[in-house]
Order: structure tokens, then C-alpha cells, then sequence
């Protein structure tokens, strides 16, 4: 078991890799010496990613390059990574080089010296993004902070370094729409700030644009919140108050014989019910589709191709042994030990 992991979620990031390789390596030696090793995962990517990790991983004995079936998304793809690490410290980061890999040193230092389990970094600038980022950033992160029962950190992103006990409690969460850093909020133990400067993408475009952005906060708050669902019962409950309100007028003037005119303001009524009816369905909709992907108990991710290691199993996921691109395809695949464990259960009954 190597001292330390570095996983590294990789989507088209092929402009990136080598300077990333090569400070992530300092970072590592100046920490641990020698003794680490680098999981870049390579999420579907369009571009030369899968082609330059494969070449890194020959030439350094210390990367691993772990190629996904297709693109699962960053969040799943990180949890490859997580679930393949071997290290007894683990360090997140994203490959656009925005989060300094040179903080590793004083992380590791700050761990130790506050007996901490989980060291996350938290931004006090982010230079090279827009205001309407900034401006969205801030208001998710309070927004989610208020409706959420976990205390999630604020300006904090996926940028951490976990113990191997912290890591081992998180992959014990098996569900399918991850909102990782809200997960390692949840399971506790000691967990303390560092606070940096985040820089400028180092190449390429961001990989979150606007729609990817709202999913990701809709899974986020509809992943650790009922909060949605109890302002849909808010708001059910007063239309029905001002219903009944409206019926109680209407009573009272046919009572006093008076005609109730309005078609306007009929319709209006009627066209509002409809709209948060609609919004109450869509509500519940999403936490039942939550419900009806987490029952299908899919794998979360998909391997088809490990360059620079030996076979490794994950406990998540599905390690292909061999693939289209191999010399024998057709390989039966590498079973999850979770599912491995449930099928030797039913074969001895």
C-alpha cells in the first residue's frame, strides 16, 4: 500500500496533462518521497487524453491510468479513481490545475497535526472566472448550506485529502447521483479548512457549463435536503388556504345576491393552481426518479482499460478484463467484491 494516492478526474484534458504530471510528481516527492502513486481517470474523452495518460503511465512506474467505458460524468468518475486507490492518504484534485498540487505538503502537515481525517481546501479567490460564476458559486454554496441537514462547508470544492478510514467510510455509499464533497461532510470524523487562492485554468475550456452547473446542483440539494419537497407541501397548503378563501367569497356573494364577475381573474387562478401542480409533480418526480435509479443497483462505473498497474477490483464499479481494443475481447469482467459477496451468499442457500 502506497503512502499517498492522488486521483485525478480527467475529461479532455489533453493540453493539461503534462505540466500537471510533472507538478503533481514534485508535489508527491517533496510529501512522501517516492512512495505515492497517481490515478489519472480518463472520462469518456473526445480528444488525445486516453492516448497521452497511456504514454505517461509507461514512462512513470508511479501513474496509473484508469480508462472509463464512456463518459460517466465527473462526479462517477472521481469515484472510480476513489474506489481504485490504494494509499494510505488520499489527495482529490481536478486536472485543470486550478487547485495548487504544491498545497499537498501543508496538508499532509495540517493533518497531522491536528489529527484530522479530512483536510479541504476553501477559496478565497477565484481569479479567471466570470462574475455571473462567481456570483452563482457564492449563492449555491449559502443556499445549500441553509437547506441542507448537512453542515457542508462553504467555497469548498472537491479539493481534499482524505485517511484511508475516511475513504473506506465513503465508499460504503453505494448511491448513484454523487454530490462528493456533501458525502465526506457526512461521515464526520475531524475535518479542518485550508484556505488558498484558486488560479486560472491552466488550458482548455471549463467542463461545467450552465446546464451541467444546475444538475449538479439539483443533486445536491435533492441528494442531502427534503427541503424541496417540504416547500412543495408549503405551498400546497397555502393555494389551499387561499382556495378556500376564494370559495368562502364567493358564497358570501351569491348569498348577497351579487353576481361574481371576473373571467380574467378566474383563469388566472386557475392558470397558477395548474403551475404549482406542476411544479409539486416535478418535485416529486425527481426524488422518485432518485428512488428508481438507485433500485436498478447499476454499476456506478465502468473500466475498460487499466495502463500502468496491476489488476485491481473496485467495490462500485465494473473492471473489464478485456476489451474491443485488446487482443482477446470478449473478457467476463472483474465482478465488484459487494456483488461477488451476494452471489456466493445465494449459491450457498
Amino acid at each position: 500500500m502506497p503512502k499517498l494516492s492522488i486521483v485525478v478526474p480527467c475529461y479532455n484534458e489533453e493540453a493539461c496533462l503534462d505540466a500537471l504530471h510533472r507538478r503533481l510528481g514534485t508535489a508527491a516527492r517533496a510529501s512522501v518521497g517516492d512512495d505515492y502513486e497517481i490515478l489519472l481517470v480518463n472520462d469518456g474523452s473526445r480528444d488525445r487524453t486516453w492516448e497521452i495518460m497511456q504514454g505517461v503511465a509507461a514512462s512513470d512506474p508511479h501513474v496509473v491510468g484508469v480508462n472509463l467505458s464512456r463518459n460517466h460524468g465527473h462526479q462517477l468518475a472521481l469515484t472510480a479513481g476513489l474506489d481504485l486507490a490504494r494509499g494510505e492518504l488520499i489527495l482529490v484534485i481536478d486536472a485543470d490545475l486550478q487547485d495548487p498540487p504544491e498545497l499537498l505538503p501543508a496538508m499532509i502537515e495540517a493533518m497531522r497535526s491536528q489529527k484530522a481525517d479530512v483536510v479541504f481546501g476553501v477559496r478565497k479567490s477565484r481569479r479567471g472566472e466570470t462574475a455571473f460564476k462567481r456570483a452563482t458559486a457564492h449563492g449555491f454554496y449559502r443556499l445549500l448550506a441553509r437547506a441542507t441537514e448537512v453542515d457542508i462547508p462553504l467555497d469548498a470544492g472537491d479539493f481534499r485529502l482524505m485517511s484511508r478510514r475516511a475513504l473506506d467510510v465513503l465508499l460504503a455509499m453505494p448511491e448513484q447521483a454523487r454530490f462528493i464533497r456533501g458525502m465526506v461532510a457526512w461521515i464526520g470524523f475531524r475535518q479542518v479548512p485550508i484556505l488558498y487562492d484558486r488560479d486560472e485554468r491552466f488550458a482548455g475550456e471549463t467542463k461545467y457549463p450552465l446546464g451541467k452547473m444546475l444538475r449538479f446542483a439539483l443533486d445536491a440539494l435533492t441528494g442531502f435536503s427534503s427541503a424541496p419537497l417540504k416547500l412543495a407541501s408549503h405551498a400546497g397548503l397555502a393555494l389551499s388556504v387561499g382556495s378556500l378563501l376564494i370559495v368562502l367569497y364567493i358564497l358570501y356573494a351569491w348569498i348577497a345576491g351579487h353576481n361574481v364577475a371576473g373571467w380574467t381573474s378566474l383563469m388566472l387562478v386557475v392558470v397558477v393552481l395548474g403551475a404549482v401542480q406542476m411544479f409539486v409533480l416535478a418535485l416529486m418526480g425527481e426524488y422518485i426518479g432518485r428512488l428508481y435509479n438507485e433500485a436498478k443497483r447499476r454499476p456506478l462505473y465502468i473500466v475498460q482499460e487499466i495502463a500502468g498497474a496491476d489488476n485491481r477490483v473496485g467495490t462500485l464499479g465494473q473492471v473489464a478484463e478485456a476489451s474491443a481494443n485488446s487482443d482477446s475481447p470478449g473478457g467476463s469482467g472483474t465482478v465488484p467484491m459487494r456483488r461477488r459477496s451476494a452471489a456466493k451468499a445465494r449459491s450457498n442457500k
